[in-house]
């Protein structure tokens, strides 16, 4: 499936922004789907996955608290809702998606969460998110 992800634009530091994750034609009911994003001179990194089962949701621990992944099954989008937005979230921002109940989430040594991107294979275009300070 291609998705696509929209949304991004130029935010002040404290601002907000609601990214999009579509697939123009079909529904993303069928896949679990997760957020990445990729800052300059950085690897990609992940960000939330909700699952296609129930509708769990996984966050980066760093994350938690200000960033609000969903479905919204009247516009056939998973959304990222982004709160207090800081200029270290500045990035291209994509989403993945996979035909799996469950979203494929890690422990790391240091007991955080996190997701390698290598599991997914269908990717949309990415978004940019320019935070100023």
């Amino acid at each position: 499936v291609q998705l696509q992800a929209s949304g991004g634009g130029l935010v002040q530091a404290g601002g907000s922004l609601r990214l999009s994750c579509g697939a123009p034609g079909t529904t993303l009911e069928n896949f679990n789907i997760a957020w990445f994003r990729q800052a300059p001179g950085k690897e990609r990194e992940w960000v939330s996955c909700i699952n296609r089962a129930d509708d769990r949701t996984y966050y980066k621990d760093s994350l938690k608290g200000r960033f609000t992944i969903s479905r919204d099954n009247a516009k056939k989008t998973v959304d990222l809702q982004m709160a207090d937005l800081k200029p270290e979230d500045t990035a291209v921002y994509y989403c993945a998606g996979e035909k799996r109940d469950l979203c494929r989430v890690l422990i790391t040594p240091d007991l955080t969460l996190d997701m390698r991107a290598e599991e997914y294979d269908s990717w949309g275009r990415g978004t940019q998110v320019t935070v100023s300070s």
